[in-house]
């Protein structure tokens, strides 16, 4: 797993390369803690080169939301691929998220 995180202005988007799986989990979280200094804004979760997430990956996505929550911030989450989707469909979190393709 990659994890890009690029900052401007107000928006903060992170893009997840390759299979968030609970291995990577705890790495990612390491790399997502910068984005909750900026929960304030918009932070926009790029899927777009992501293949797979586990349980603990959506937990990860949970914290970021429950942050921007707080500080009055939004959370995007960009292009998921199909099966992905019905990873976020099976666990509620379609109705969670504001979704972009």
């Amino acid at each position: 797993m990659d994890i890009q995180l690029i900052k401007n202005e107000a928006v903060t988007t992170i893009r997840f390369i390759g299979r968030l799986d609970t291995p990577a989990s705890a790495d990612a979280a390491k790399a997502v803690e910068p984005a909750l200094q900026d929960a304030a804004g918009t932070i926009v979760l790029d899927c777009s080169e992501m293949t797979y997430i586990s349980s603990s990956g959506l937990r990860i996505f949970l914290t970021l939301r429950k942050a921007a929550a707080a500080a009055g911030g939004k959370v995007i989450v960009q292009h998921i691929s199909p099966d992905i989707r019905q990873v976020f469909m099976i666990t509620g979190f379609l109705n969670l998220f504001e979704i972009e393709d």
